[in-house]
């Protein structure tokens, strides 16, 4: 797949970090910033179609005793 190169900036203590954690792992700062930013639109991705869900009056809310006795627990 070809790349593209992206520039931030980032506090210094966050770089600190980041070159901790790569240096502890044995991986470039680009493999964890990768991963953190697949996580993060991941997760974004969640938040919406809950939020989109959320809002759709269509869609029927149940209790958590309900999710129970659905699951029997």
């Amino acid at each position: 797949m070809p790349s593209t190169t992206v520039s931030v900036r980032l506090p210094s203590d966050i770089a600190t970090l980041l070159d901790e954690v790569a240096k502890e792992t044995e991986r470039p700062r680009s493999f964890h910033i990768h991963k953190a930013i697949i996580t993060y639109l991941e997760e974004f991705a969640d938040v919406q179609v809950a939020l989109d869900r959320l809002r759709d009056k269509d869609d029927k809310v149940i209790t958590a005793q309900e999710m129970r006795k659905v699951l029997g627990l």
